[in-house]
């Protein structure tokens, strides 16, 4: 490990912990206050809270595969973990915490809620007009993912190298 190994897990360790915190009390507030039948409305109907509980992945695609989704949790979680000793930039760290706090709190749910242990239901509860039910762990994986792929778009690496661009490796082959 090298000295800016620690730092950077030590940030994403933060970030991850701060969400998966926040996810989790914020969908016992949920399960407290907002009803499936009577959503309670903000911002003017611009911000609903709606209590659902979603048996399938994202968007509620896969009802009847709920396992399917335990499991690419957990791949997701250990992949990012095993790779998360790379990481060299507060980027990459903040991303990995976001992807991994967002997928351990929806996989936190589908372990312990009802109807059984790995095929419990997820508590959504967050309503935008024209886009389905969400909580703060998808807001999690959606945010971590889109700066996951903003990095990659970019050449940003793990450790914080750029892949060079096409020119430059043009370049450096016409040198040799």
């Amino acid at each position: 490990m090298t000295g800016d190994t620690p730092r950077r897990l030590g940030t994403m360790t933060a970030v991850a912990l701060a969400l998966l915190a926040s996810d989790f009390i914020t969908k016992q507030i949920a399960l407290t206050n907002f009803s499936r039948t009577d959503p309670t409305e903000t911002l003017g109907g611009l911000l609903k809270f709606t209590l659902v509980f979603n048996s399938g992945g994202a968007f509620s695609i896969g009802e009847g595969v709920t396992w399917f989704f335990t499991t690419v949790k957990i791949l997701v979680i250990v992949l990012m973990l095993v790779m998360s000793p790379r990481i060299r930039t507060p980027l990459w760290a903040v991303s990995f915490g976001l992807v991994i706090a967002g997928a351990a709190g929806n996989l936190i749910d589908r372990v312990f809620r009802a109807p059984s242990p790995l095929e419990g239901r997820v508590v959504d509860w967050i309503q935008l007009p024209h886009w389905p039910v969400f909580n703060l762990a998808d807001c999690g994986v959606v945010c971590g993912s889109a700066l996951v792929m903003w990095a990659s778009t970019r050449g940003i690496r793990l450790d914080g190298t750029r892949t060079p661009e096409p020119a430059e490796t043009e370049q450096t082959a016409k040198d040799r």
